[in-house]
């Protein structure tokens, strides 16, 4: 799954955890001052966000871009050096481009989070009669918006696009391994689902999920300085009373509540579905036999299989029945915690209509990203059963046992002749 679209894996997912902590110490130490003796230097004295288009386009933003490309240079031409491999362009430099282009997605937000300040400050100020406020500000504020929205409809859709091309490469290198190794897989229990519809699977929702790890990632790497700097305005909330960025504490206590709530509450769910691909595996493997076999398929023997995919088609009916339970009270509740938090600032008049919803849209943002796996985790439960049962395929390769599970199915198929 890994080793036929990155060289090494073992060592190579290690080397981009520490290679990244290099590059972040190494901006925060001297790199990003360094820009500004290059003459990248910010063109805001306050260090604040630049609102509006301009933003990406500021000296500071540049540097970081160059900054970027060099690191990821410097990374793929070692690994070129240390293990070639025919898909190191798509997998690292793909990789690495797919991160970009995610950190540009967030900065999006941070930027539209900001122009939130102003725009809502005068609609407070037009609605309390302050003739300061023209029509030309209101439009003023809607035209930044929309240099801002209406490219970055031209990012999603060349993200989609490229993302798209990406997962069909790791999708072709990992059908090309495995077909090169058909001798050695071919006995196992639905070889060919495992290479045709198993890794598109995979592919499918390594697309979804990493999409979606990425940008959890980088939306925390972007708002959460925005929301410790949002912190100030909340001198006191309920209950916990002054605490030192507590918009911050509030997000990281809130998420991890729900996190550990959901995988709770899904702890039998990765079994199920991986007991379930089993059950239908043996029908499905039963009927093709039938089709050329007239002593196979017969109808007591597939009433006993589909017995067996229906009873645990029920099982995990039940159990999705009390997780949605817990994961839709958790949601809803997500919908107002916000608020509940800000209001003994918001009763104080200690904070304007625009930086409410400043604090509300970064506290969402933040809040979202921690709960990565709570709203993942019904797909992360179908990865897991998918990478069991390539796994399978992978140990077959190497030369390693099979694992338990595919052992019993190879057991029981040599019993039936």
């Amino acid at each position: 799954m890994f080793s036929s679209f990155f060289p090494f894996p073992r060592l190579f997912f290690p080397s981009v955890v520490v290679w990244t902590l290099v590059c972040i110490g190494c901006w925060y130490g001297f790199a990003a001052d360094l820009g500004t003796f290059l003459g990248f230097a910010s063109q805001d004295p306050d260090g604040g966000v630049v609102i509006g288009v301009r933003h990406f386009f500021t000296p500071e933003y540049i540097w970081f871009d160059i900054y970027y490309a060099l690191a990821t240079a410097l990374f793929a031409a070692a690994w070129h050096r240390l293990q070639p491999h025919a898909w190191a362009m798509w997998s690292i430099i793909g990789s690495s481009f797919l991160i970009f282009l995610a950190y540009t997605s967030v900065q999006v937000s941070v930027v539209i989070n900001a122009w939130y300040g102003p725009f809502y400050n005068d609609i407070q100020k037009a609605l309390t009669g302050d003739q300061g406020i023209t029509s030309g500000d209101i439009y003023g504020h809607l035209l930044i918006f929309c240099s801002i929205a209406f490219p970055y409809i031209g990012l999603i859709i060349f993200r989609n696009f490229f993302t798209s091309h990406f997962i069909f490469r790791w999708r072709t290198a990992m059908n090309d391994y495995f077909t090169a190794q058909w001798e050695r897989v071919r006995h196992i229990e639905g070889a060919s689902q495992r290479v045709q519809e198993d890794t598109m699977r995979f592919a499918s929702i390594m697309e979804t999920l990493g999409i979606a790890f990425v940008d959890s990632i980088m939306t925390l790497i972007a708002f959460i300085p925005v929301l410790a700097a949002l912190s100030v305005h909340v001198e006191t909330i309920p209950i916990l009373g002054s605490i030192p960025y507590a918009l911050v504490f509030l997000a990281l206590a809130w998420s991890t509540f729900g996190t550990a709530l959901l995988i709770l509450a899904g702890v039998n769910l990765p079994g199920l579905e991986f007991k379930n691909q089993r059950v239908e595996a043996a029908y499905r493997k039963e009927l093709v036999f039938g089709e050329d076999n007239a002593a196979r398929a017969a109808p007591p023997t597939l009433r006993e299989l589909f017995h067996n995919v229906r009873r645990n088609y029920f099982r995990i009916y039940i159990h999705y029945t009390y997780f949605n339970l817990f994961r839709y009270m958790y949601l809803q509740a997500d919908n107002v915690i916000a608020y509940v938090f800000l209001v003994p600032t918001i009763v104080s008049g200690k904070i304007t209509l625009g930086i409410m919803n400043q604090i509300i849209r970064a506290f969402g943002q933040v809040a979202s990203s921690f709960q990565f796996l709570v709203f993942s985790w019904t797909t992360i439960i179908e990865l897991i059963s998918i990478y069991k049962r390539l796994q399978g395929f992978e140990r077959a390769i190497e030369g390693l046992p099979l694992p338990r599970i595919d052992e019993e199915f190879i057991e029981a198929g040599e019993r039936e002749y």
